[in-house]
């Protein structure tokens, strides 16, 4: 997998996380599992129609959105990949797409449904685009351009409540979470799912699968057990069914079949807030 990082200008970094184009070959199973993590993503695949589906209805197109998630999204890799991918913070789905995070939650959408005809013609100004640099600079223009300056202001205590999922890596309970913000449990809950598409209980869940993720990719890869106890899982068996719940697939399945094609591409180490 040939992977080309991006850094984005100014006006998009509190929006977009990171950003890369990547151009792969087929996949010998035919299938590459997106994982549950603290990003939206946008993809734009020039190759051929990108076929997601796991994630709400299946989809096939160029350009495609998706929120957060607790189950894979299952893409056909049957074809070799050539496009970009960014992963957005939460707030880039009001800032950038026009909606808010949660209606794209557990879901993967056809670009277009958001943002019409201008993501066909975006579609086809990055087909025309020569080499990367030029790909990216097409990217980074329409995105800037959605910036409305009327962004949706997220309340301070889910930002903070957001700021501690992430530097705990989950391993926080939601009753400390409200009381640390001086909100009520069933409060912080509503707020942070409005703001982010996921409840405080799931995006703990996912930190919490990230931080496992991160040990996996490791070159000196621990004992599972050991890696169940430092992510907060309560044995062994307990992060093997959380993995199998969140990746469709056991902890040996991905190692065998996708680690060549992502050991090179570990998600941001931060934790982008969405605000």
């Amino acid at each position: 997998m040939s992977l080309v990082r991006h850094v984005v200008p100014a006006p998009l970094r509190p929006f977009v996380a990171a950003a890369h184009g990547y151009r792969s070959p087929a996949m010998p199973t035919g299938l590459h599992r997106g994982l549950p993590s603290r990003h939206l993503t946008l993809v734009v695949e020039l190759a051929a129609p990108l076929r997601v589906s796991g994630t709400g209805p299946a989809v096939a197109a160029h350009a495609v959105v998706g929120g957060l998630h607790t189950r894979p999204a299952l893409i056909d890799a049957t074809r070799p990949q050539d496009g970009l991918q960014y992963a957005l913070t939460p707030l880039a789905a009001t800032a950038l797409l026009g909606l808010p995070a949660a209606e794209l939650a557990e879901r993967t959408v056809d670009l277009a449904d958001v943002l019409g005809r201008a993501a066909d013609r975006l579609v086809d100004d990055l087909a025309a685009a020569p080499g990367w640099a030029e790909r990216f600079a097409v990217l980074d223009a329409a995105l800037v351009d959605r910036l409305s300056g009327r962004v949706v202001p997220v309340p301070p205590e889910v930002r903070e409540a957001w700021r501690v999922v992430h530097r705990s890596a989950g391993r926080c309970r939601v009753e400390d979470l409200a009381a640390h913000v001086g909100w009520s449990r069933r409060h912080l809950s509503e707020q942070f799912r409005l703001a982010t598409g996921v409840p405080p209980k799931q995006a703990a869940r996912i930190a919490r699968f990230e931080a496992t993720r991160r040990l996996l990719l490791d070159p000196r890869r621990l004992p599972l057990a050991e890696v169940a106890a430092r992510c907060g899982y309560a044995d062994q068996p307990h992060l093997a069914r959380e993995w199998r719940a969140l990746a469709g697939c056991s902890v040996g399945t991905w190692l065998r079949e996708e680690l060549p094609f992502v050991q090179d591409s570990a998600p941001a180490q931060g934790a982008p807030c969405p605000a």
